[in-house]
């Protein structure tokens, strides 16, 4: 059939009509699947090109005294990113911004390394860039497009030194932490904490970030408004409210031995709370807020005195006097003395044991003493006589038992563990030879192989003030309580002791210089070694309250190389005893504190005569 009949035309024109009318309609389906029905996912993919998100950090909880003082707060700063881009952009912008923002050498090779390996998220320059460097690059906007300038919360500590060591510090997230599950969906630039109570209550403290986007362009720089638009609010940290007492800090600090070390401990009688933990020397938590200047560490790190250590609970010292309160704690448990027994062997300076003589702090001697006068003059003749009542095993098992060669439990990290001998062994394993009987008379004083965070002292301190149980000490006000540990001692037994801690600050006593016109103050006196050819470290603990009534406040300080307890450490436990418990019964406060000052000032000192039972 001729191919140009009419007829096969027509057919051609009905079958090219056909594909036509059908290619049209699949091209009107696929327009209108792109730009109806998909409509709203080209819109997005639009505005992400667009839009460029940025994370608004969460400000930390506000960290508070008993009072409501602040300890750590938050002050606005700035901080300084590149948003993404080409790697090539992003590494030229960063060598022009370093003209005009410090960053050192290290930081700055992290950040070469960020922008050549690319990523939609913004590389952030600094998190803490002073105001005259941010003024430098907002005035220079045209080199620098695609640099955003964000106001953020910054971390600081009003009271600075002083409460560096329980506080702690903060700083920028590192990528350790970055890969681990605690920190999962973390960024770069986070804050978190360091140390203390940030590090302790991370989980707290940390609030949720937001999120704000950027208007940019095709080339990535920042259009528009850049404060940016569509907000995610962010989410505050939860405030901490502590046992600890602002006031009664900022005065240990006024009063501690100019240019000494040591450690200062104040508990709460009646919950065991924690009003004051102070370690000297210090430094200024301030500087680890933002950026971390790195000559500044290096000089805190190499500092000999080792500012960033928390003496508190992290130093271990010999106890020295102290622990003979333990001593007579476990001979009056197990029964082998009664309060009013004297040793054999009255005190003349000495005791002879082993084929050596065993001496006494005094050379002349305490002559006959009962308990509690032996507590009072700090006897080692008379606790050398105990321990041997008690014996060495005995001695070892029940003092372990207390907790002595353990940690307090107290809600910071870092507390060191005690040292205290848990058997024979110990001395087979540190000294290569099984101990012998005579190793209790060393134990029994103090001395020896023991060694005992203040706080650890401090704890045992406030068993006696109370039923002979001390709770953990805690720094937030919303911990649960846990008992710490339990002396298994009748009331009278603890009055006994307590009895020879209220003879040292009365007449005739080691620490009668150091008593208080309106507080009895019931402490112990303690000389303990330290390196050989140094002077030895002083040691006061006490508990005070009003006369008459019942304690409520522990006070422990250990102040290195200090010399005697009585001449050192003693003061400083009254005069912050008698601070806090002037405010707490709305005595008016005065310089003038301890008899001694009385004295020196030459004021009326009746009040200082002793009762009739001291005399």
């Amino acid at each position: 059939m001729n191919k140009y009949h009419h007829h096969q035309r027509r057919l051609r024109a009905v079958q090219a009509r056909m594909f036509v009318t059908t290619l049209l309609g699949l091209l009107v389906a696929v327009f209108f699947r792109a730009q109806v029905y998909r409509s709203a996912d080209w819109s997005l993919q639009s505005e992400s090109n667009r839009l460029r998100p940025l994370t608004l950090p969460a400000p930390r909880g506000t960290i508070r005294d008993r009072a409501g003082l602040p300890l750590a707060d938050n002050v606005p700063g700035y901080s300084v990113s590149i948003l993404s881009a080409a790697p090539d952009s992003m590494l030229s912008t960063l060598e022009r911004m370093r003209q005009y923002l410090e960053i050192d050498g290290d930081r700055y090779r992290r950040l070469e390394e960020q922008a050549r390996a690319g990523g939609p998220q913004p590389i952030l320059v600094s998190v803490d860039a002073p105001f005259e460097e941010v003024a430098a690059i907002e005035e220079r906007r045209a080199i620098f497009p695609r640099v955003l300038i964000e106001t953020r919360p910054k971390r600081r500590y009003p009271v600075g030194e002083i409460g560096a060591h329980v506080i702690g510090s903060v700083g920028e997230i590192n990528q350790a932490e970055l890969d681990s599950p605690e920190f999962e969906g973390a960024e770069p630039g986070l804050i978190v904490g360091r140390s203390g109570i940030e590090w302790q209550y991370e989980s707290t403290l940390q609030g949720e970030a937001g999120v704000r986007y950027v208007e940019v362009d095709a080339t990535g720089r920042i259009v528009g408004s850049f404060r940016g638009f569509r907000r995610v609010e962010e989410t505050p940290g939860q405030d901490l409210d502590l046992h600890l007492d602002r006031e009664l800090m900022e005065w240990i600090h006024q009063i501690f031995p100019e240019g000494m070390g040591g450690a200062v401990v104040a508990l709460e009688v009646e919950t065991g709370g924690i009003l004051a933990l102070y370690s000297a020397p210090s430094y200024d938590p301030n500087v680890f807020a933002g950026v971390v200047d790195q000559e500044e560490w290096d000089r805190l790190n190499r500092d000999p005195q080792s500012p960033l250590f928390n003496r508190t609970i992290s130093a271990k010292y010999p106890p020295g006097s102290p622990m003979k309160l333990i001593t007579a704690l476990v001979a009056l448990e197990a029964g082998v003395i009664t309060p009013s027994d004297r040793m054999p062997v009255a005190c003349g300076g000495g005791y002879s044991y082993g084929g050596r003589v065993w001496r006494c702090w005094r050379e002349e001697g305490h002559g006959s003493l009962d308990l509690a006068d032996a507590i009072k003059n700090s006897c080692n003749v008379y606790f050398y006589q105990v321990g041997l009542r008690i014996g060495l095993a005995r001695m070892l098992e029940r003092v372990n038992d207390m907790g002595f060669g353990g940690r307090c439990g107290v809600d910071l990290p870092s507390e060191a563990a005690g040292t205290y001998p848990e058997g024979p062994e110990f001395w087979v394993r540190r000294y290569g030879y099984s101990p012998r009987e005579g190793e209790v008379l060393n134990l029994a004083i103090g001395q020896g192989p023991i060694e005992q965070t203040p706080l650890m002292v401090a704890q045992y301190f406030l068993a006696v003030a109370r039923d002979g149980s001390a709770p953990a000490p805690t720094l937030y006000r919303g911990a649960p309580p846990r008992e710490g540990f339990r002396f298994d001692v009748s009331e009278e037994a603890l009055e006994v002791v307590r009895e020879g801690l209220r003879r040292v600050t009365r007449q005739g006593g080691t620490a009668y210089l150091s008593s208080l016109e309106h507080f009895d103050l019931l402490g112990k006196t303690g000389t303990a070694q330290s390196v050989e050819g140094r002077e030895t470290h002083a040691w006061f603990g006490a508990t005070a309250g009003l006369r008459g009534g019942e304690p409520e406040i522990v006070v422990v300080a250990l102040v290195e190389f200090g010399g005697g307890g009585s001449e050192v450490a003693a003061p400083l436990v009254a005069r912050a005893a008698d601070f806090y418990l002037r405010g707490q019964h709305g005595i008016p406060r005065d310089t003038i504190q301890t008899l001694r000052d009385y004295i020196n000032a030459r004021r009326n000192t009746a009040w200082a005569v002793p009762t009739p039972e001291a005399r």
